[in-house]
């Protein structure tokens, strides 16, 4: 009996212990990932990845929900995160060239400083970090200039993805009306 009584106590205490816990809001800028080859987790359990897997993106998407985004949200000439939360953080698996920088395989932070007509896509070895708030340049590995392309669709959400070009892979970001393309050859 005293038995029965202490498994009904715990199982009333972990059932109280329960109902008290509670699963954070879901969040307004969900967290997504990219890679190239697209898809390649799926590919690889399906033993159809035809490729080796090159790069990843991990990055949290802004809605536009019709505010003005460049220009007003993210400022012309400042350091933006790339996204919305917890930098963009870029994984290459192995050594690259982004511009004319060498960049050896690992995981990196993107920040951008968008203008009207270009942005400059910062690659930097910090990790781990919540908004562009201690942005230190000192970290950074490679700066990028690339020219703004005007869309005839608006993109509500931020998104990003690698497409594949000649001899190279480009990761395409875009929002609002405008996207930039960072092209990525690998060693």
């Amino acid at each position: 009996m005293k038995r029965m009584m202490l498994v009904l106590s715990l199982t009333l205490i972990s059932m109280t212990i329960l109902a008290q816990s509670r699963f954070p809001a879901v969040d307004k800028s969900p967290m997504d990932m990219s890679y190239y080859p697209a898809n390649y987790p799926i590919l690889k359990i399906q033993d159809k990845a035809s490729e080796p897997l090159l790069a990843r993106v991990v990055y949290s998407r802004p809605q536009k929900n019709g505010r003005q985004v460049f220009g007003e949200l993210v400022e012309n000439g400042s350091i933006w995160r790339l996204g919305a939360n917890e930098a963009t953080e870029l994984e290459l698996f192995r050594d690259a060239k982004i511009g004319t920088h060498r960049v050896k395989k690992g995981r990196y932070t993107l920040y951008a400083i968008p203008t009207q007509n270009r942005w400059t896509l910062i690659i930097n070895k910090e990790n781990d970090v919540w908004g562009a708030f201690k942005y230190d340049p000192k970290k950074d590995v490679a700066r990028v200039d690339l020219p703004v392309v005007r869309n005839g669709d608006v993109l509500e959400s931020f998104s990003m993805y690698f497409e594949k070009a000649s001899n190279n892979i480009n990761l395409v970001i875009g929002w609002d009306d405008e996207s930039v393309r960072m092209p990525i050859s690998f060693f």
